[in-house]
């Protein structure tokens, strides 16, 4: 089985719109689901990233893009399937609540019209509560329950690294599954991606403007990546969020009978070769970035 394939399986299914996917994979798991609803919301955040609403600026955000928004999408539905192959069945509300909660996770970096921040990366620290309420918003418009956002509220919050899910309430099991799958799939559709190290300059570029100084350099964020997915990822993955990435391994062993978490699979191979990248630069590791790293990320 080639490289391209898996990495097309990865991304998006058989199509190149991850949207084809989605749906596939929801219709598998809820025939019944009305998928209605949640087309209208794809379209619509795309439209919203795209400089297309009324009330909002065009994202500027190179590495939160419209690309990451849906992956997290797609990687979500994925855990849940795997989950529900596996003797896991969750509710279509909860399903949906996930779902919302993926597409609004990081609209808190898009900018309205009035503001005059130049880039929504100033709002970095932080972008999760305004997604929230950006969702809040939306939610409302479309008569949708107070619990039903309160829900949301809670799932997007464990998208942020800095907050720790015990500090959390969780109303039910079923919505502390959501939350913690949810969490995952933001962590693993970014880890996972193609272009995930090719990404990195743009990542740092966020953390600059959005006034985090973890960093000196995008070449230092890069080499410390290795001590990241060590020091922090994995025990996210596995203890805090107790380790559904293992249902990713399910899901495509049911889905297209690859019998792998292509996920995790990839996440390792992006972490083991910006590592070895790293331990060969010679002391020159901007250099060996630039030789090694020649993958272009669509704009």
């Amino acid at each position: 089985m080639d490289n391209f394939y898996l990495t097309k399986l990865l991304a998006s299914g058989n199509t190149d719109d991850p949207l084809d996917e989605i749906l596939a994979v929801i219709a598998l798991m809820s025939p019944e689901f009305d998928q209605e609803p949640l087309v209208a919301l794809h379209r619509e955040i795309g439209l919203i990233f795209g400089g297309k609403h009324p009330d909002y600026r065009q994202s500027n955000t190179k590495y939160h893009n419209l690309d990451h928004t849906y992956s997290v999408v797609l990687a979500t539905v994925r855990v849940f399937h795997g989950l529900s192959c596996d003797g896991w069945p969750v509710s279509e509300e909860t399903l949906t609540k996930a779902l919302y909660s993926a597409y609004f996770h990081d609209c808190g970096l898009l900018l309205k019209n009035s503001e005059n921040a130049v880039t929504g990366a100033t709002f970095t620290i932080g972008h999760e509560k305004r997604s929230m309420f950006f969702m809040a918003d939306y939610l409302k418009e479309r008569g949708f329950s107070l619990p039903f956002i309160t829900d949301c509220s809670v799932i997007i919050q464990c998208t942020n690294l800095s907050i720790s899910p015990d500090s959390l309430f969780f109303p039910s099991a079923e919505m502390q599954l959501a939350s913690f799958t949810v969490g995952s799939a933001d962590i693993l559709a970014q880890m996972a991606d193609r272009y995930y190290l090719e990404r990195l300059p743009s990542l740092f570029q966020e953390h600059q403007e959005g006034g985090i100084a973890n960093y000196s350099s995008a070449v230092e964020l890069m080499e410390q990546t290795s001590m990241f997915y060590h020091d922090v990822v994995v025990d996210r993955l596995l203890h805090v969020f107790g380790n559904l990435t293992k249902f990713m391994q399910v899901h495509f062993r049911e889905r297209w009978g690859v019998d792998r978490n292509l996920y995790l699979d990839n996440v390792k191979k992006n972490v083991k070769y910006i590592q070895l990248i790293v331990e060969s630069c010679s002391g020159d590791i901007e250099g060996s970035l630039q030789k090694y790293l020649r993958r272009v990320p669509p704009s």
